[in-house]
């Protein structure tokens, strides 16, 4: 709490700073026209009812439903200026591992006003984001926060609930492609622990791909992977041919736990809806196997 408290005073000395990002249009005039990159980024400027003015998004962007209908501008670490610039964006908002540096600095030189968020993977840089958005925006947080808060509270009170820590795995892996693993200081890592676990595998800083062998050491009791990922492996058996998986104990059991991507990947506003269903889920009689 006292984490969040100290995010909420540097925000509002941000917000008092001159020089402090800020749109170049009115937010909330008919002529401000908003990019958007970075699925969290995204996703926390719709929560704030900004929507109406987003005109386009990056491929990372998959919640709300709303943002999936609108044009694509590419991944954000590969955006091109001239599609962004075809957008005919008044602000472009998007996460610090936005680039290439080349691509921003050409938006600043047409007269782009471009916002950096940082994608810190804690939750107090997760709310730190949706104020630092909300105060580009113009727009009052509080609502965001009260549903942030309310779920991570739930969160944290079915995490103690629980007698054991449970090993989780989480997993990447797109049509069969190398598999790489969530550990320290990533999102996902941040998510495991709220939900009253423990991240098999904590040996790894960031994200990194595994031999089989080192999939086995982890002895993880669930498997964790975003549902398209697991779609796109062929369900549960497709995960279980993955070199290693099939001889861990959450792979003889069978325990696979499948997240909305960006609910799993994203550490935005609904941080603490995943982290309560991550929680209810590892922690149930089956660990939540499929």
């Amino acid at each position: 709490m006292k984490g969040w408290l100290s995010a909420i005073v540097v925000l509002a000395i941000v917000a008092l700073t001159p020089g402090c990002d800020r749109a170049a249009t009115p937010p909330g005039t008919s002529e401000t026209r908003i990019v958007t990159v970075g699925g969290a980024v995204t996703e926390i400027v719709f929560a704030l009812g900004a929507g109406d003015h987003v005109v386009a998004v990056d491929t990372s962007s998959l919640h709300p439903e709303a943002a999936i209908r609108l044009p694509k501008v590419g991944y954000q670490r590969q955006l091109a200026a001239e599609g962004l610039l075809g957008m005919r964006p008044t602000m472009v908002i998007a996460s610090a591992e936005a680039g290439p540096p080349a691509a921003i600095d050409q938006l600043r030189g047409a007269g782009v006003h471009v916002a950096l968020v940082d994608s810190e993977t804690t939750i107090e840089g997760a709310r730190a984001r949706i104020g630092k958005i909300a105060s580009i925006l113009g727009r009052d947080p509080a609502p965001v926060y009260a549903s942030f808060d309310r779920d991570l509270a739930r969160a944290l009170a079915e995490a103690a609930r629980a007698r054991e820590k449970p090993r989780v795995l989480a997993i990447y892996s797109r049509g069969g492609g190398a598999m790489h693993v969530f550990g320290r200081d990533t999102a996902v890592d941040t998510l495991i622990h709220l939900a009253g676990a423990a991240n098999a595998a904590s040996a790894v800083e960031g994200t990194k791909a595994l031999t089989a062998e080192a999939v086995v050491q982890t002895s993880a009791d669930a498997i964790l992977v975003p549902a398209r990922g697991l779609d796109s492996l062929g369900g549960v058996s497709g995960l279980l041919k993955v070199p290693g998986v099939a001889e861990t104990p959450a792979g003889r059991a069978r325990r696979v736990i499948a997240m909305d991507d960006l609910l799993m990947l994203g550490l935005g506003p609904r941080a603490g809806e995943a982290a309560l269903e991550l929680a209810r889920k590892v922690h149930a009689p089956d660990g939540g196997g499929r």
